[in-house]
């Protein structure tokens, strides 16, 4: 069921095996990318990671600026077109951003690369009966259903990223006024809204779940715990929006990230502004944001056609 890669998967000239394995499961879990997006980011890293060992380079991190250059040169001469080569350095680019964000690096040398602006994909949307249909898929009746239960309220109440969602102190929740806090990229915080039925779950959760789960507790106790009382990692939190939306019959390519797309696009059908949805999903930039006023414009389309008796 899981489409968690591992480590085998990958070529076996690969550089940075582990880092490329790491990386690509971020994609799977963080950015919720389709099976043959995957592939195609393991086929630009492949080639990628020939073009730097014939430059005798073993490890991304040792990547110079000036070598791009080169590479972009290599593929042109190699006969693909702009649009591939443009795409090999979205890749590329996505990689070294992800090694910023885990500390890997402390300087982007693709920050000063340009890439032609490529035709955006709308995200995976839900309609909202179908996000129903996964919110009431846990069994509340046995201990673990509960607290997925509260994980899975918690992500389409909040549209927390997945990485948010497995960080979450218990001390960041405010019952008294609905709010919780996330801690986004750059380890920046944002307050959030979770509304009624998140708060009721993760209530629930908290006094009949979690001090059976909790082994030893931490100064900073995190709130969702593992079944083995460790943190959840994004790739469980993956697998358990996964089995609920098989669970509801739901076969689409479903991710962490398609609760956070569906919040964001159900928020703007009902009539919220962008510069709200922007400040609760933590964009830095409302462009970012504008790509669900299209999922938007495409669903009133899609009811327009369906309703409109001269459509």
């Amino acid at each position: 069921m899981s489409k968690i890669l591992q480590t085998s998967h990958l070529s076996s000239n690969m550089i940075d095996e582990a880092l490329t394995e790491s990386f690509l499961n971020y994609l799977i879990v963080e950015c919720g990318l389709s099976d043959n997006t995957i592939k195609g980011y393991k086929g630009d890293l492949r080639n990628f990671s020939n073009y730097l060992q014939d430059e005798g380079i073993r490890r991304f991190q040792d990547l110079r600026a000036k070598m791009i250059v080169n590479f972009i040169e290599k593929e042109k001469q190699r006969g693909l077109s702009e649009n591939s080569i443009s795409r090999s350095l979205v890749t590329i680019k996505m990689l070294y951003k992800y090694m910023i964000m885990e500390g890997k690096i402390s300087v982007n040398p693709m920050s000063s690369v340009n890439t032609l602006k490529l035709q955006k994909h709308l995200p995976e949307v839900l309609h909202y009966k179908a996000v129903e249909e996964i919110l009431q898929a846990p069994d509340c009746n046995d201990k673990l259903g509960i607290r997925d239960k509260a994980i899975l309220e918690l992500m389409y109440a909040t549209g927390a990223r997945v990485s948010e969602v497995a960080s979450i102190k218990t001390s960041w929740i405010n019952f008294d006024y609905g709010y919780i806090r996330c801690q986004g990229k750059g380890s920046k915080q944002r307050i959030v809204p979770m509304g009624a039925e998140a708060s009721k779950s993760i209530r629930r959760y908290l006094q009949e779940v979690r001090p059976l789960l909790v082994r030893i507790e931490a100064d900073e106790p995190l709130l969702f715990l593992s079944r083995t009382g460790k943190k959840l990692r994004r790739e469980n939190i993956w697998s358990i929006v996964k089995k609920y939306a098989i669970k509801a019959g739901i076969r689409s390519n479903i991710s962490p990230h398609t609760l956070r797309h569906s919040f964001a696009t159900h928020l703007l059908e009902g009539g919220a502004d962008l510069r709200s949805v922007q400040e609760m999903l933590g964009h830095s930039n409302i462009s970012t944001t504008q790509i669900y006023t299209h999922i938007d414009r495409k669903y009133l389309k899609s009811i327009h056609q369906k309703f409109h008796p001269r459509a």
